[in-house]
């Protein structure tokens, strides 16, 4: 057994029994670096928790997914094999459109989630932009089945209950606008509830709680950026030797979380921490390993679902999603890639998983990628 072996397994308990593998770095570039170099066989030496982990231990620690993704051949039974990397801290972790993302040690969870999947599934403009929503609702569940297994509940007071300050939030009322013909985010959602703003953030009390990244990873070195340059048609390397239904891509998913950042620290005006909003809690250290062991099954559960009925899962996930999305509802400003905007009100999300923006002129628009903020 390596040092990082044996640090994952202290350190990652609960983890370690959900993932195929994992690693765990005091100080790491980025979690999803890591995770990228190791599904395209590609490492970098990383200056991190022991000697052997650039070397023997990152080789073999994606043996699960690698033999599978180097074999560039889908098993449509299969589970999807999982590693997970897991840091104390980032010095170059970053979100979507390359913003950087603020982590604490001890206070925030950074994580990535290696895996593989079907090239067919992850560039079917049809259905793939499901897979961030798939992360999202991992994300969610998790957070939610490890507060009700600690026994932490929301530490807001509703403005009726009794001794309540008149001042409290209400954390039974959402704050969204009931709109005609839009799917409203309350849903019977409180705002102490976890939701997910579309289409990759997961927010508690109206304020981000973390942020989630999806890369794709092509056999051998290749890249792509993210989910949407694959389902654009960029990024995929043939192989003539396998049938298009069987190949395999490396996917990504990376996810920081703050859980216990104070008030006074908190990197933004629109950013909270799990433990101002829950309680009690275990130290953020144990908090992570739970979370990230429970987010390991759910997402293996989720793919795996997703693998065997793509469009039928589609549709499920639409129905869970829109109840728990804190986009809906709401005035958007949507600035697209090729750096135009649209405004208007979030209606719905689509089969595809797009947002649907309806203008003050009463036209729909269809948002499949960009940055959404809410007005």
């Amino acid at each position: 057994m390596n040092v990082n072996e044996s640090e994952a397994m202290r350190r990652l308990p609960r983890t370690c029994r959900a993932a195929d593998w994992v690693l765990w770095f005091d100080e790491v570039d980025s979690t999803n670096t890591v995770a990228r170099r190791l599904l395209s066989e590609a490492w970098q030496p990383v200056d991190a928790a022991g000697p052997d982990v650039a070397g023997t231990a990152t080789v073999t620690a994606c043996a699960g997914a690698a033999g599978v993704f180097g074999d560039g051949i889908a098993d449509a039974v299969a589970e999807p094999p999982i590693a997970v990397i897991v840091a104390d801290s980032q010095t170059a972790g970053h979100g979507r459109l390359g913003r950087q993302w603020v982590s604490r040690p001890g206070e925030s969870s950074m994580v990535s989630f290696a895996t593989v999947l079907p090239q067919s599934l992850v560039i079917d403009s049809r259905v793939n932009g499901w897979l961030q929503m798939i992360a999202g609702l991992a994300a969610v569940e998790a957070i939610d089945d490890v507060c009700a297994q600690v026994g932490a509940t929301c530490t807001h007071a509703s403005p009726d209950m009794p001794g309540a300050s008149p001042d409290a939030p209400d954390c039974s009322q959402d704050g969204s606008a009931d709109v005609a013909g839009t799917h409203s985010a309350a849903g019977g959602q409180g705002v102490c509830s976890l939701r997910l703003k579309w289409p990759n953030d997961v927010f508690l009390h109206d304020h981000k709680l973390g942020g989630i990244l999806l890369e794709l990873v092509l056999p051998h070195g290749g890249a792509a950026s993210a989910v949407s340059d694959a389902a654009a048609g960029t990024g995929t390397r043939p192989c003539p030797s396998v049938p298009d239904d069987r190949r395999m891509v490396g996917l990504v998913i990376g996810i920081g979380l703050n859980l216990a950042i104070p008030a006074d620290r908190l990197p933004t005006e629109l950013s909270t921490s799990l433990q101002l909003h829950r309680a009690p809690l275990p130290d953020p250290m144990r908090l992570r390993d739970l979370i990230a062991g429970r987010m390991t099954a759910a997402l293996r559960d989720r793919l795996r679902a997703f693998m065997v009925d793509p469009t039928g899962y589609a549709a499920a996930l639409r129905d869970e999603m829109e109840p728990l999305c804190w986009t809906l509802g709401r005035p958007v400003e949507a600035r697209l890639v090729d750096g135009g905007a649209v405004r208007g009100t979030a209606l719905r999300l689509n089969p595809d998983a797009s947002l649907a923006i309806r203008d003050v002129a009463g036209d729909d628009h269809t948002v499949t990628t960009g940055d959404v903020g809410v007005l």
